[in-house]
């Protein structure tokens, strides 16, 4: 019993181990956003996109809503709307990460900028210590002469 009772602490040590480890937490995180992000696009179509630019095709075939549109009991509209909320999903992930990528890419040119500023500092540093250096071995010789 007292085995079953360790092993069971060991379990739990380790489901708490997996629990805390920062990968879980960005999952967890991704899906909650993913899911917020999820709704804001489901707004964009259905209160946006579908009204302002399906409307005059929607009207000209008789339908109130896309989602509706089932010529013959197909269920054409249904198919249609959720291509364009991929359309529109992949869109807008493409574009986040695009403007993502080039933030980054400057930070990356105002980092690679920065860093031979540094690196000229350093070097006026390393030339002015020789010459302090050679001053003083100078200086020494007129002393000892």
């Amino acid at each position: 019993m007292a085995r079953m009772s360790n092993h069971a602490t060991g379990f739990f040590s380790d489901f708490k181990a997996f629990l805390m480890q920062g990968n879980v937490v960005d999952l967890a995180v991704a899906v909650i956003i993913g899911a917020a992000f999820g709704k804001i696009i489901e707004s964009l179509m259905t209160d946006i996109i579908t009204p302002v630019l399906l409307s005059p095709a929607l009207k000209a075939a008789g339908v109130d809503n896309i989602q509706a549109w089932a010529p013959n009991g197909i269920k054409v509209g249904v198919f249609l709307a959720a291509v364009l909320n991929f359309v529109v999903v992949a869109f807008v992930v493409f574009s986040l990460i695009r403007t993502m990528q080039a933030a980054k890419n400057r930070l990356a040119r105002a980092e690679a900028l920065a860093e031979p500023e540094v690196d000229a500092v350093l070097a006026v540093q390393e030339k002015l210590a020789v010459s302090v250096d050679r001053l003083a071995n100078a200086l020494d010789r007129q002393q000892l002469g």
